[in-house]
């Protein structure tokens, strides 16, 4: 029965149909209105033009710029490893990268304070901050620095 498979009601709207008499609504300039770079075929400008004019990205000054030594850390939490990891387990950038809680072995790894920790664990990482290395030696792990 796909030969009777209609849309439903409304679904499908009428294409404007341009240029068709005055009649239509449509007619004569086809609803482009009188002359102008907007009434021609093709027409358009791109966002942010001015008509000429000095655009206003171009009229405000440059600030800042990217530093090209900037090291982004990967930064996880304590609480999480808590609650992943078991008891006396070592932890270590590859480990994490294959849990997931890293996105990559390029990067340099570090653990974080937040949260609790409970269990002793080893940790190996390329930063820690201090409260997260008070928190790990507390509960009985070590943090390590690869």
């Amino acid at each position: 029965m796909l030969d009777r498979l209609r849309p439903p009601e409304g679904a499908v709207k009428k294409k404007k149909r341009l240029g068709r008499g005055r009649a239509s609504g449509l007619g004569k300039t086809s609803g482009r209105g009188h002359k102008g770079q907007r009434s021609r075929a093709g027409s358009g400008v791109k966002p942010g033009f001015e008509g000429g004019q000095m655009p206003l990205q171009r009229r405000l000054p440059k600030r800042g710029f990217t530093n090209i030594f900037r090291v982004e850390n990967q930064c996880v939490n304590i609480g999480v490893l808590a609650e992943i990891f078991k008891s006396g387990e070592t932890v270590d950038p590859v480990i994490l990268v294959e849990k997931g809680m890293a996105k990559s072995r390029k990067g340099p790894v570090k653990v974080l304070g937040a949260g609790d920790i409970s269990i002793p664990l080893t940790i190996k990482a390329n930063a820690f901050s201090a409260s997260a290395i008070s928190k790990i030696e507390a509960a009985g792990g070590k943090a390590e620095v690869i």
